[in-house]
């Protein structure tokens, strides 16, 4: 099926966001953008892919650090970002290269703030997708081989860092359902029923939307 929209997924990290997001880009025949984000920032920004891996979905306040990894940045003269700190130029220089993408067509943006940065665009959906604590502490364990504390604990680590980004970066909550378009939980739906439903509404949206034209 075609479409013209574009998805942003937020997720709680073990609620397989980005696994459900390929399944979504696959039958819609849209390409999704994960890690590959920083790369298309760092290429376009000058500032080397590590820094913003190193700062990926993470606020860092600290001036020390920020002025520290500030020497490690290949910014070219000239450079918009260059009187900024450093996280704040990784995450200017990402939020840009989100624009960019959805401007070259429909797609599919996983994290890093991309329904924010991508708030004034019609075609927009943002998804985010939850489970179960429990439900995601197997499915953490079973895939990095780590025993249900440990994978817990990484869990939470992680969540915590997305929401400081997320809350630090937007005028919105991280995880609050005021704060997207679509919620879903994963663990009550499962993969394959999460990937339909996103199917399914974007379907019924595009079809509503042609019926309001034809009015």
């Amino acid at each position: 099926m075609k479409t013209n929209t574009i998805i942003t997924i937020g997720r709680q990290y073990g609620s397989a966001g980005r696994e459900i997001g390929y399944k979504v880009a696959e039958y819609f025949g849209i390409k999704l953008y994960d890690k590959e984000m920083l790369a298309r920032a760092a290429k376009e920004s000058g500032i080397c892919e590590e820094i913003f891996e190193s700062h990926d979905e993470k606020p860092t306040n600290s001036f020390l650090y920020s002025l520290v990894m500030d020497t490690y940045s290949m910014g070219y003269p000239g450079n918009t970002y260059s009187d900024m700190p450093i996280n704040h130029k990784v995450f200017l220089a990402q939020f840009d290269a989100i624009k960019k993408i959805a401007d070259e067509g429909p797609c599919i943006l996983v994290g890093r703030c991309a329904d924010y940065a991508l708030e004034s665009y019609e075609n927009v959906v943002s998804v985010f997708i939850h489970a179960d604590l429990d439900a995601r502490i197997r499915r953490i364990a079973r895939l990095y081989d780590l025993t249900d504390a440990k994978a817990k604990d990484m869990i939470i680590k992680t969540d915590k860092k997305r929401a400081s980004y997320y809350n630090y970066y937007t005028n919105k909550k991280w995880s609050d359902s005021e704060s997207y378009e679509l919620c879903l939980s994963s663990s009550e739906l499962g993969i394959e029923g999460t990937a339909k439903a996103i199917e399914q509404y974007i379907a019924l949206k595009q079809d509503i939307t042609a019926a309001d034209k034809k009015l």
